[in-house]
């Protein structure tokens, strides 16, 4: 068994779920629940050249799909969340939200796809990462997502991060338990004091924060689903599920460009970007 399924079966018999027990396999193949993800699919970085290339390219192949694809379907396709709101961006914008966990290694399956769809985001589109707070170590490396983000180091490190846990193995995330200390040190290496990091994680500001993601996260699975990582939202107001790797990311971009075709039919100065296809409103 590789390693990848004893962290995916870790991942399951954790109390709130964490990473998802039925989350997308690797691009083509079916859900994890039924198939054990290939080898191939490991965790590797982001910044490996022909990682960022696939990466690319598999983003393309959603936008191109989400053209040629049917209308998502409600209950099938995603689910939508009643009085859902954006978590944290101002009118005129859609948001795109990542429920993510530093330790889940599907979360780092599916980032260097991530960093290559919010690179290609239209300027009217913002993307927002959630940190899962599920207890354990996924609340340590909440607060240093929120501690990175107060010292003006979250862009730099956030690929670092699930580097040094799935690739290089200098943290442990879901193998051990790594101290304040330990991901504070890693911190370090970016031009960052580690007792200030510290200091901040452990600060009012940052539990306020991974407190209100965690509530804002319960509140986008109130129907009953099982919390899980990664889950990507639209507006506040989609939560979107998906077959596979592949068809998440084609439901994501439709749902993205439903949202643009309605703020631009509202607010049309707002819509400074065309969208990218022509793809229909989802389906209630």
């Amino acid at each position: 068994m590789t390693a990848l399924r004893h962290a995916l079966l870790l991942m399951i018999l954790l109390p709130l779920a964490a990473c998802k027990n039925e989350a997308p396999a690797a691009a083509g193949q079916a859900p994890a629940s039924t198939t054990p993800a290939p080898a191939s699919a490991k965790p590797v970085s982001a910044e490996d050249p022909q990682r960022k290339a696939q990466a690319e390219a598999a983003w393309k192949a959603a936008e191109e799909a989400a053209a040629k694809a049917p209308p998502p379907v409600e209950g099938v396709d995603y689910v939508t969340i009643p009085n859902g709101q954006p978590f944290d961006t101002p009118p005129g914008q859609v948001e795109v939200v990542e429920f993510f966990g530093y330790v889940c290694p599907f979360c780092a399956m599916v980032q260097p796809t991530v960093s290559a769809m919010k690179a290609k985001l239209p300027a009217d589109v913002h993307f927002v990462y959630v940190p899962a707070a599920f207890g354990s170590m996924w609340d340590n490396y909440a607060k240093a997502f929120y501690a990175a983000q107060a010292m003006g180091v979250e862009d730099k490190t956030h690929d670092a991060l699930f580097r040094a846990i799935h690739v290089d193995q200098t943290l442990k995330g879901e193998r051990g338990m790594d101290s304040p200390e330990d991901i504070a040190a890693f911190y370090g290496n970016y031009g960052v004091d580690p007792r200030q990091f510290l200091s901040s994680m452990q600060s009012f500001a940052v539990a306020t924060k991974v407190n209100r993601a965690r509530a804002y996260m319960q509140a986008a699975f109130a129907n009953g689903d099982q919390m899980g990582t990664p889950t990507f939202l639209v507006n506040g107001k989609y939560r979107v599920k998906g077959k596979t790797v592949d068809d998440m990311f084609r439901v994501l971009y439709q749902l993205i460009v439903a949202e643009r075709a309605k703020l631009a039919a509202t607010a049309p100065a707002a819509a400074a970007a065309p969208a990218k296809t022509t793809a229909d409103a989802p389906k209630s």
